[in-house]
């Protein structure tokens, strides 16, 4: 029996090499497509020689070389894009360009090329600050900053493709994806990147506000499982979140990391809370995470030295890096 062939766009990326490492070990024949902006090549080290992979630095925005790579592949897991809040305020042409403009081209390379199944990274980002907790699927769309605009301009643009050209597509909304590999590079970003640095580096985590605000952390092959369910699922034309069940306070985090916090001021735009209703994937896909926070921050200590590379942040440099964020997103 064939091999089924998987395209995986962003694959050397944080959540992109994990749901590589997945598909890898279903068996698929998995071809990679990264221009390393972001990603690592050193994420994907650990499958060196391995005859079913493989990895093409390209841009998403070329579609004449998207059509060349994506024939004769059967699936399409598109992760590519730029990620962050600070950097899509500075620069949102980049992030138009790369999650906007890069999704349409993907998604007409696999019409072109006959994929059968898409499924999409999307972000919880979209629902802003949410009316009602846990938040579902059809609650409103509010984004605070390009970054998180222009990845629901994103989904829709997959899920209008597939309306119109009869790809069945799936959509999965993420919620703050934590876990090995995370980025340790490039701009402010996510939490848990800032804290393992800070750590490493004995230095005290910079806690936002007073850090009783929560969040949806999702373990990373929690996240990874739910792009293969989806992928194997008849269902399609679906918007679907992925949470890890539960929503958890940044003291908590710092409590299970343990050291020192100095507190910087809170952040306008931001929840106090994200946490996702999960009932839809559950009953549809019969998806449901398996990792516990207190499991997946283990691991993460069991494996900080991947963070020894990252930028310290200091109140002082974040302070500077997040100036345009107050400047534009405050009321």
């Amino acid at each position: 029996m064939a091999k089924i062939r998987s395209i995986v766009t962003g694959g050397a990326g944080f959540i992109g090499s994990h749901v590589t490492d997945r598909l890898l070990k279903e068996g698929h024949a998995v071809t990679v497509v990264d221009n390393f902006a972001t990603g690592r090549p050193d994420n994907l080290q650990h499958h060196k020689g391995n005859p079913d992979l493989r990895v093409e630095q390209q841009d998403i925005n070329d579609l004449t070389a998207l059509t060349r790579l994506f024939a004769g592949a059967d699936r399409l897991y598109h992760l590519a894009a730029l990620a962050d809040i600070v950097p899509s305020i500075v620069n949102p042409v980049d992030y138009y360009r790369a999650n906007v403009n890069g999704t349409m081209c993907v998604m007409e390379a696999a019409r072109l090329c006959g994929v059968k199944k898409v499924v999409y990274a999307a972000s919880s980002s979209c629902y802003g600050i949410p009316d009602e907790f846990p938040t579902k699927e059809i609650a409103g769309i509010r984004p605070q900053y390009p970054y998180a605009l222009t990845k629901f301009l994103g989904e829709q643009t997959a899920l209008h493709w597939g309306q119109v050209y009869k790809i069945p597509v799936t959509s999965l909304r993420l919620f703050n994806v934590y876990g090995t590999r995370s980025r340790t590079s490039g701009t402010y970003g996510a939490v848990f990147g800032v804290f393992l640095a800070q750590k490493l580096a004995g230095k005290p985590y910079t806690v936002v506000g007073d850090g009783s605000q929560t969040r949806d952390f999702t373990y990373v092959t929690d996240v990874a499982d739910a792009f293969w369910t989806a992928s194997e699922s008849p269902a399609h034309n679906e918007i679907f979140n992925v949470g890890s069940g539960g929503t958890y306070s940044v003291n908590r985090l710092v409590e299970l990391l343990g050291g020192p916090v100095t507190y910087i001021p809170k952040r306008p735009g931001e929840p106090n809370c994200t946490y996702a209703d999960t009932a839809k994937i559950k009953k549809t896909l019969g998806w449901s995470p398996k990792i516990s926070f207190e499991d997946g921050v283990k691991e993460i200590l069991a494996n900080i030295d991947y963070w020894r590379q990252a930028p310290v942040w200091t109140p002082e440099n974040i302070a500077g890096a997040t100036a345009d964020w107050f400047k534009y997103l405050a009321r």
